[in-house]
């Protein structure tokens, strides 16, 4: 009933595995990948036609985690997966940038790419064996792929590279980098590193794509036995000579449009010359064609003007960043917050300081984990003067914000020394050219602003290629156009000592080493250029939190006592939030935080605490409170929760007939700690303590 075929090799000391023929058959390309003990099942669909009109390739990649391949059921109300994690969008997104360069630039029907955890050995990461599996789905499914791509992690020691470390290696590892391209070159980089230097940074890159060539192979190999019939290459549509000569007509308009320096004018200009040709083709064209021609002109235009004159749209040459202006402490309600303007880039970024109960909680396939480190980034439609929907973040704003997060997660301080939640918001308010960029800068200032001690500041450029037969350029701090027409989008962020975060996606086949090399050191130097202008506005963290900033003071208690901070039901602990005002966090280990608006209810929670977790000692003299009245004496609460008895002997010097003769439930008192009987239960003394003043009279006699 089923014909299978498999491709099995040894890669990183690991059995991976490609199957298919079995599951899925009615897809165009249905592979089940097995690495260790981790299986990805990925499936390749594209629709038979393109739908008229269309001028873009509507790829579609899901990534999809089953909890079911940990041996879990999901958390929450709802026992079922929802809506995408940030994790999965992260990888779909993975997925897509390496593959969607090499579909056929004609090809227009409508495909998508499933991906679906099946098993999860906790070692290795689904995210990687996602990627050789949608390779492979396409390389077999007949579609116009100019595949296959190998994908795999790269970690770094110290002195070597690891190739696909598991997950426990990746825990505080100073490398996590993802490479994926094809025999060719290398298609797509995405990393977050400790300050690592370019020449690691380019090393870990090419080890990578040198790794992947035996995986490339393997594919192809299942492919030669496994394949489907290709399909018909995409046709060039007839009317494109014909289209060509008039959109030709309208070359000087465009060289005169992309002369225009600022951004609104330009974009007013060349929307008018698009008019212009729409209406010189008069009723129904093809408006797809028409629409893919006059891109191509303007590339042409614009590509070929920097190849010739090293002039750029705006007039800068390849190497020079825009203006700069970074300013701090923009919002006077926030805890810290900066505004970064590169030219017609601006993005308004917000810290916010809160406590462990404000931390986020992640329900992941590996398990519930938390982060104390959360960086939002939002990109309104006025950004780019457009009127739009607003709604839940899209793919494009977790992917960014994820970028932005990575460049400066591993500058932020251990959770020891700074006990705080922080949440960036960044607000991307004008937007030409690379506003996850922006974030990074903006977000260094916001959080030294904050007060949060960042061991330096961080600052991102994102760089851009044109490549042609006849030569290349790199651009540094690329515009909105040269991103759009260009061939490269290559972000690196880092200190002034080196790379917290690399990522590259290319239009193109693939680039050269060489390229990599002029790129990540002309961003060394762009980067330097913009530390230097943020440092007009600060140097370095604050040392005192805003006013409007949570205090936050760290106590350590034993762990027999978390009960009875805690209480019966969580009794005590409600009681002390809420008398004081103050949030009260108890870890495992018996670390207390409190946190509190101002220094009173902060010392006001440690004094409960306090009285709490302390011991009576024998001889001291405490002031209680009479919480029982008895035949026999009055038990007086005079530590936290503490009861001691006072014998009605003790009571008084002289002989009592009653306990009420003397005290009454509720009355405040003075006590004397005189020992502890078997059970370590404490007697109190009230005759040996002067009432009124709190003197030891037993002490004064003997004095």
């Amino acid at each position: 009933m089923f014909e299978v075929y498999r491709k099995e090799i040894t890669w990183g000391g690991k059995l991976l595995t490609f199957e298919t023929g079995k599951i899925a058959r009615q897809a165009d390309g249905a592979v089940m990948v097995t690495y260790g003990g981790t299986t990805v099942l990925c499936t390749a669909v594209g629709a038979s036609t393109a739908k008229p009109g269309i001028d873009f390739f509507p790829l579609t990649v899901n990534y999809q985690e089953k909890t079911f391949a940990a041996g879990r059921i999901p958390g929450g109300f709802f026992k079922r997966e929802g809506r995408p994690s940030e994790k999965e969008t992260l990888v779909s997104r993975l997925i897509d940038r390496p593959i969607r360069p090499l579909f056929h630039k004609n090809y227009k029907n409508e495909t998508q790419i499933i991906a679906t955890v099946l098993a999860h050995d906790m070692e290795n990461d689904p995210d990687i064996v996602a990627m050789l599996g949608a390779s492979a789905a396409l390389t077999i499914s007949g579609l116009p792929f100019m595949g296959p791509i190998g994908a795999c992690r790269v970690g770094w020691d110290g002195t070597n590279y690891i190739l696909n470390p598991t997950i426990d290696q990746m825990k505080g590892a100073s490398l996590d980098l993802v490479v994926a391209g094809t025999t060719d070159g290398v298609l797509m980089v995405e990393s977050e590193a400790s300050e690592l230097s370019e020449e690691v940074m380019l090393g870990a890159v090419d080890y990578g794509h040198n790794e992947i060539e035996q995986v490339i192979k393997a594919i192809i190999d299942l492919a030669e036995v496994a394949a489907k019939e290709p399909r018909p290459l995409p046709d060039e549509p007839k009317e494109k000579e014909e289209y060509l000569k008039t959109i030709k007509l309208f070359r000087k308009k465009f060289e005169k449009a992309y002369r225009e320096i600022d951004k609104s004018n330009r974009s007013k200009m060349l929307l008018d010359i698009r008019n212009d040709i729409s209406l010189a083709f008069g009723e129904s064209p093809n408006s797809s064609l028409v629409s893919s021609l006059t891109k191509d002109l303007e590339a042409d235009i614009v590509r070929g003007n920097i190849l010739k004159t090293k002039k750029r749209i705006d007039g800068r040459d390849t190497k020079t960043v825009r203006p700069i202006v970074a300013e701090v402490g923009t919002l006077p309600r926030a805890h810290g917050s900066a505004l970064f303007t590169r030219g017609e880039t601006q993005a308004l970024v917000v810290a916010t300081l809160g406590t462990g109960q404000d931390e986020q909680i992640i329900d992941a396939l590996e398990g519930e984990y938390r982060s104390k480190f959360m960086l939002h980034y939002n990109f309104p439609p006025y950004s780019v003067g457009e009127a739009g929907r607003v709604g839940s973040p899209g793919r494009r704003e977790v992917g960014h914000g994820k970028l932005a997060w990575r460049a400066v997660n591993p500058l932020l301080p251990l959770g020891e020394d700074f006990p705080y939640t922080v949440r960036i918001v960044s607000e991307v308010t004008e937007s030409n050219g690379s506003s996850s960029m922006a974030t990074v800068c903006g977000t260094s200032l916001a959080l030294m602003d904050a007060g949060v001690p960042i061991k330096k500041p961080v600052a991102g450029i994102a760089m851009g290629l044109i490549k042609e037969k006849k030569g290349f350029s790199v651009l540094s701090d690329i515009l909105g156009d040269e991103d759009h027409l260009g061939d490269m989008d290559f972000k690196v962020a880092g200190t002034e000592d080196g790379i917290t975060s690399l990522q590259m996606d290319i239009k193109i086949t693939s680039i050269t080493k060489e390229i990599m090399e002029i790129a990540l050191d002309q961003a060394k130097e762009g980067r330097i250029h913009i530390l230097n202008e943020m440092s007009k506005a600060i140097v370095s963290s604050r040392e005192a939190l805003a006013d409007s900033a949570p205090k936050i003071t760290t106590m350590k208690v034993k762990l027999d006592k978390i009960r009875d901070i805690i209480g019966p039901g969580g009794k005590m602990i409600r009681e002390i939030c809420e008398t004081t005002g103050a949030k009260v966090d108890i870890e495992d280990d018996g670390t207390i935080k409190i946190a509190a608006s101002d220094t009173e209810s902060s010392e006001a929670a440690q004094k409960r605490i306090n009285d709490i977790v302390a011991e009576a000692e024998l001889g001291v003299i405490y002031t209680g409170k009479v919480v029982k009245t008895v035949d026999f004496g009055a038990f007086v609460n005079f530590l936290g929760t503490k009861d001691g008895l006072v014998h009605i002997s003790e009571l008084q010097n002289a002989r009592t007939e009653k306990t009420t003769d003397i005290c009454k439930e509720g009355d405040e008192v003075k006590v004397k700690v005189i020992g502890f009987d078997d059970r370590g239960k404490v007697k109190l003394s009230m005759k040996r303590v002067n009432q009124d003043t709190g003197e030891d009279i037993e002490n004064k006699k003997e004095d």
